[in-house]
């Protein structure tokens, strides 16, 4: 799945260059690619992510354990990171206050592509193998299914609740109210960008179906369910903002146009944006999930056959009476 998130990152980005080169009005201070605002606390928790992640991946190597640490898990976590470092520092970060389609690249780049990347890379055995010994039997103790801590993570962690806290959270920061908030107070958007991933998170955890597993297994069923339900209410919510034949978020209304493009213009491109290459990435993984589900039912049918297969007469055995 992680050539699937670089090709949907690439879909994001081609949709993001169609919006950077509306209107004739270059960008000030050296273009686009040179708008960027290190952040000192968002660098240093992805640096510890990361370092914590390395160390973890490499101990289990070391340990034997490579079917489990593979390359492809090591590249899918910093391909995680790295999205996700150019989405709250990079130039999406410091123009999503000039247009909101801008604004809407950066949450899908969040959701739809560091997200699940990071769960792919099965985060929380390595990250564990990352630190110290003791820190790594205490979080196991706090795992433990007996413990209160477990229990709570179980209730916590149903596939429909979290599904219902997930849509929930992204249409209540949609709100008039939400996200004009969060444009005008950087803190309330810290938060929007914290739960917005912390959910996202979540929702592919189930999906994927990884490790550590707090549920039953989920079959492919259920997940395909999760995901077009989640495909459904998204592109409601995209149909929203594109047909609205009024500004939905009056800050934008306020600030200078990039580009000369109109407020209703952008609106309608943030729209589109969450709509095509948004609904693009829900598809393909209904699809991938359809075609897995598939493909274990024609093995389930293959093996019931071969045992009501009857056994082939043995050589030498005396004909029937």
């Amino acid at each position: 799945m992680t050539p699937i998130a670089a090709a949907q990152a690439a879909r994001i980005a081609w949709a993001a260059g169609v919006v950077f080169h509306t209107g004739d009005h270059p960008l000030p201070e050296g273009g686009f690619w040179a708008q960027w605002d290190p952040r000192l606390d968002a660098a240093l928790v992805l640096l510890a992510a990361g370092a914590v992640y390395s160390l973890g991946w490499w101990r289990l190597r070391r340990a034997g354990h490579g079917g489990l640490a593979t390359a492809w898990r090591l590249a899918a976590y910093g391909s995680g990171l790295g999205v996700a470092a150019f989405s709250l520092m990079g130039p999406v970060d410091v123009l999503q206050e000039l247009l909101f389609a801008i604004h809407m690249v950066q949450h899908l780049l969040l959701m739809l592509v560091a997200a699940p990347l990071l769960v792919l890379a099965a985060p929380f055995p390595m990250s564990l193998w990352g630190l110290p010994a003791g820190a790594r039997r205490t979080v196991g103790r706090w795992m433990a299914p007996a413990t209160r801590t477990r229990r709570i993570l179980d209730r916590a962690t149903g596939p429909w609740l979290v599904l219902t806290v997930h849509l929930a959270t992204i249409w209540l920061w949609h709100t008039p109210a939400g996200y004009n908030g969060a444009l005008r107070h950087p803190w309330v958007h810290d938060v929007q960008h914290i739960t917005f991933f912390g959910t996202a998170l979540a929702f592919w955890w189930c999906t994927a179906a990884a490790e550590p597993t707090l549920q039953p297994r989920l079959g492919y069923g259920l997940r395909l369910a999760l995901v077009l339900m989640a495909l459904f209410q998204t592109q409601i919510l995209s149909i929203v903002i594109a047909m609205a034949d009024r500004p939905l978020y009056d800050f934008y209304t306020t600030v200078p146009r990039l580009w000369g493009m109109s407020v209703m213009d952008d609106q309608r491109w943030s729209g589109v944006i969450m709509w095509v290459p948004g609904g693009l990435w829900y598809v393909m993984t209904a699809v991938l999930l359809l075609e897995r589900m598939m493909s274990r039912q024609e093995r389930t049918v293959r093996r019931l056959a071969a045992r009501r297969a009857p056994a082939p007469a043995l050589l030498g055995d005396p004909p029937a009476a």
